[in-house]
């Protein structure tokens, strides 16, 4: 039998880079995972450069950026691990980075420069700590037990483990051909911990065949829009740009919306965010010879502009004989878009699952939860992030929580 101080499930960036910080604090730690590759969703992130942080994380507020029942949990983690301790990490380690827009920092070489700093971080234990890494190997079963020390009992692929302690971060559902499954749920549940109905996030948008039959030849546009959803006094909105599929929406705009978006409600879309169209159509229309498809195509993307157009006789004629009332409701068409998707893209596409771990049933100080000695960090949690480093920035601030907890519990001075 191994025995170990801290198992940990999950060799992503939460479970990597917690691992490391573990062994630091003088911790023998066991890092398992069932997926041959470490740290997979590092490596295809940001393009193969991975979009590790954002700089202008406000971990004071953190409901800004984060959503979740209860938002404001990530406050400790993110307070005491910022965006800036994470950078002077990749800065120690000479890795070359640039920010992107909106304070995306991303790798100027390769995700892969990340990959090796935490397994190198992993590697530099400190009295006597150190990391095993088991890959690929699956967890059987967990038990707990109070006797004759309180301690977990593992069966794995490669024998039984026994633990002081147990990390889950085994992530979400989202991405299942780079190994995602349920395991961190069935523990949480097993233990008796609340759920948050996990539902795929930052993930595109999906309509019915025949509602998006006019747009579908539209596939791989993109341009810059203003999208909003939700009713009521706190609608949420983004500026982004969007991507027309195949069989919906897709683009930052899209994927920022969908962790807010409810199944049968609308989004809206303003496809000119920074031009008053009726106006500008209005002034052209007195000079102007074009048809109307050629005039708004000095504002949209041509296809987009006969697209559009084909849709009403009133816009299929020349600017100057088109109705001013037809332009105006052709610019309030273009400028207030009421679409309601189908669905999403599921977890197949999604960048992140929303839900997971209740965190009335975790401490936002050290991660451990309602369960005496067992863990939950990263986005196994109901903390989701937005587009744009947030959710590694959650990955590195939960693990380093829970790491510096797990040297001072067992290892007391």
């Amino acid at each position: 039998m191994t025995q170990v101080d801290v198992l940990i499930i999950g060799a992503g960036a939460a479970g990597l880079f917690c691992a490391g910080v573990a062994a630091q604090q003088g911790l023998n730690v066991l890092l398992l995972d069932h997926y041959p590759k470490v740290a997979e969703k590092i490596r295809i992130s940001g393009g193969g450069r991975s979009n590790f942080t954002n700089k202008d994380i406000d971990p004071r507020a953190p409901h800004t950026h984060f959503l979740g029942e209860n938002p404001m949990f990530a406050r400790s983690a993110l307070s005491r691990y910022t965006a800036q301790d994470f950078i002077a990490l990749v800065q120690k380690h000479g890795i070359p980075f640039h920010e992107k827009h909106k304070g995306q920092l991303f790798c100027d070489r390769s995700a892969q420069d990340l990959i090796d700093m935490l397994l190198r971080e992993s590697e530099a234990g400190a009295m006597g700590g150190k990391v095993t890494r088991w890959q690929p190997c699956s967890l059987k079963g967990l038990t707990y037990s109070e006797s004759p020390q309180p301690h977990y009992l593992a069966d794995t692929d490669q024998g039984q483990v026994q633990a002081r302690a147990v990390v889950v971060a085994s992530g979400g559902l989202s991405i299942p051909k780079i190994g995602a499954t349920d395991i961190g749920y069935r523990l949480a549940k097993q233990f008796g911990l609340r759920m948050v109905e996990p539902r795929p996030a930052l993930v595109p948008l999906t309509f019915t065949a025949a509602d998006w039959q006019p747009y579908a030849t539209l596939a791989g546009l993109s341009l810059p829009v203003a999208m909003q959803t939700g009713q009521g006094k706190k609608p949420v909105s983004f500026n982004e740009d969007l991507l027309f599929t195949h069989r919906g929406l897709s683009g930052p705009a899209v994927l920022q919306i969908s962790s807010y978006w409810q199944a049968g409600t609308s989004i809206r879309l303003n496809l000119l965010p920074d031009t008053d169209l009726a106006e500008a159509l209005l002034q052209a229309k007195q000079s102007s010879k074009k048809t109307l498809a050629n005039t708004l195509a000095a504002w949209l993307p041509s296809r987009l502009a006969d697209t559009w157009t084909a849709g009403h006789s009133d816009w299929q004629r020349s600017l100057a004989d088109t109705p001013d009332k037809a332009l105006q409701r052709l610019a309030a068409a273009l400028q207030a878009w009421a679409l309601t998707p189908s669905g999403t893209e599921g977890y197949a596409k999604a960048e992140v699952t929303a839900g997971g771990v209740d965190t009335r049933d975790l401490s936002q100080q050290t991660m451990e939860s309602t369960q005496k000695g067992l863990y939950f960090i990263g986005e196994v949690v109901d903390i989701t992030g937005w587009l744009g480093g947030y959710n590694f920035q959650w990955a590195w601030a939960s693990a380093h929580a829970c790491a510096k907890a797990l040297g001072a519990q067992l290892n007391p001075l």
